[in-house]
C-alpha cells in the first residue's frame, strides 16, 4: 500500500503523500481462536440439554462469546498498521476499520529516526502501547520502525515496512515546516 515503488524517486524527491504499512499474519491465527470461542458459545447455547441448570450454561455461553469477541476484535484491530505522511500531517491507522487512529501535525514533530529492531516484547506486546520510560508505540510485528520525537518531549514509535524511506520523507517535510506548536 504505497504510492511509490522503492527507489523510484530521486533521493530528495518524494510524492505528495507517502504511505506504508506493516502486517502481522500471525494475528490472523489469534482471530481464528476468537472465532472458535464464539462458535463454542453458540454451540453450547444451541445444542445443550439444559439439564445442569440455566445459570452455569448462561455463564458458559456468555463467557465463551465474550472471550471470543474480545480476542477476535482485539486482534483484528492490530493485524496491520498504516502510516500516511502528507505535506502537513502524519496519520497512523490500525486494523481494517482504522481505529485506533492518531493524526500528528508535522509542526508537532521535532525529528524522526529509523530503528531496525522494534519488538513486541520490548513494548509489552502487540497493539497500541504506552510505557512511561519509552513513550507510545503502535507495534504489529517485529522489525523496522520509525521513532518520532515530538515537540512536547514524548516519542511515538510505529512499526512500518520501508521505515528508512518514511524517515527520509518526514525529515524532508520537517525542513519545510516550522517546528514548535502551541501548547494544548
Amino acid at each position: 500500500m504505497r504510492d511509490h515503488r522503492h527507489g523510484e524517486n530521486a533521493p530528495h524527491e518524494h510524492p505528495d503523500v507517502w504511505t506504508g504499512r506493516a502486517t502481522n499474519r500471525v494475528q490472523w491465527l489469534l482471530a481464528l481462536v476468537g472465532a472458535a470461542c464464539m462458535a463454542l458459545g453458540i454451540e453450547l447455547a444451541v445444542d445443550s440439554a439444559w439439564t445442569s441448570g440455566i445459570a452455569p450454561l448462561v455463564m458458559a455461553v456468555v463467557g465463551c462469546i465474550a472471550a471470543g469477541l474480545l480476542v477476535l476484535f482485539g486482534t483484528l484491530a492490530f493485524v496491520h498498521v498504516a502510516l500516511r505522511v502528507d505535506e502537513e500531517h502524519l496519520e497512523v491507522r490500525c486494523g481494517h476499520i482504522g481505529v485506533p487512529r492518531r493524526r500528528i501535525p508535522l509542526s508537532h514533530v521535532v525529528g524522526a529516526t529509523y530503528t531496525s529492531n522494534v519488538t513486541p516484547r520490548h513494548w509489552g506486546g502487540w497493539g497500541y502501547r504506552w510505557r512511561p520510560e519509552m513513550g507510545t508505540a503502535v507495534v504489529v510485528r517485529r522489525g523496522e520502525g520509525v521513532v518520532l520525537e515530538l515537540w512536547d518531549g514524548h516519542t511515538f514509535t510505529i512499526t512500518v515496512d520501508d521505515a528508512e524511506a518514511a524517515v527520509r520523507v518526514i525529515k524532508e517535510r520537517l525542513g519545510r515546516t516550522k517546528p514548535g506548536a502551541p501548547a494544548h
